[in-house]
């Protein structure tokens, strides 16, 4: 499956603008996720990812991302593809067609991808607070974004967020009528992280076709 690569692609084209006027209580509260999430070095998340496409298209995977943010490296680890990110160059692996595509890695922090999916709310979208919503026992506060420039893949992306100001899930809509959930289930910070988690060996993939997009 392509579909992690594909939605990577499809965020990683989508730039951000000015800021607008925005719900006071939804910047209130995006504003002490941003906090959290600034003073970690390092991130080690395991999540939940799943795509819906009208009633009967799904599909859903559960993998790990690495982060590194001083060094804006990354690993997603799922069970039929992987990217890798050296900070220069990003690998991204197909396990079912033994293939890796190699392309150069985009670090502005005027698009969303891996390195900031924590935080790309910062800027280039209105915001409006909904009402808190349950996930089991837990209580989340709700927040919609909705993108400023028009011209983007996606209409809105809703952001639950539990107690501990850390987000419980992203839902990105696109104008498509597909929706991209990422749960987040588990969250480890500050560790240290082996530079090796952030190299592509070729090693470690006999047989496979790279391909390189640069």
């Amino acid at each position: 499956m392509r579909l992690l690569v594909v939605l990577f692609t499809f965020l990683l084209g989508s730039s951000f603008v000015a800021t607008a006027q925005n719900d006071p209580t939804a910047k209130k509260l995006l504003d002490q996720v941003s906090k959290r999430y600034d003073a970690y070095t390092t991130i080690q998340s395991n999540f939940s990812f799943s795509v819906q496409r009208g009633k009967d298209e799904s599909y859903t995977d559960q993998g790990t991302l690495y982060l590194n943010k001083p060094k804006s490296q990354y690993r997603i680890q799922l069970n039929t593809q992987e990217l890798i990110s050296d900070g220069k160059a990003t690998y991204s692996i197909l396990k079912d067609d033994k293939e890796v595509q190699v392309s150069a890695t985009e670090n502005s922090s005027e698009s969303i991808g891996p390195n900031n999916l924590f935080t790309f709310y910062k800027n280039g979208f209105k915001y409006a607070s909904r009402a808190d919503e349950r996930a089991g026992s837990e209580l989340l506060n709700v927040v919609e974004l909705s993108p400023i420039d028009t011209k983007n893949n996606y209409s809105k992306i809703k952001i639950r967020v539990n107690k501990n100001k850390h987000i419980h899930d992203v839902l990105i809509f696109d104008k498509s009528g597909a929706r991209y959930t990422y749960t987040i289930k588990t969250l480890y910070v500050n560790n240290p992280l082996p530079a090796s988690q952030f190299a592509f060996n070729k090693s470690n993939y006999p047989g496979f076709e790279i391909v390189d997009l640069r």
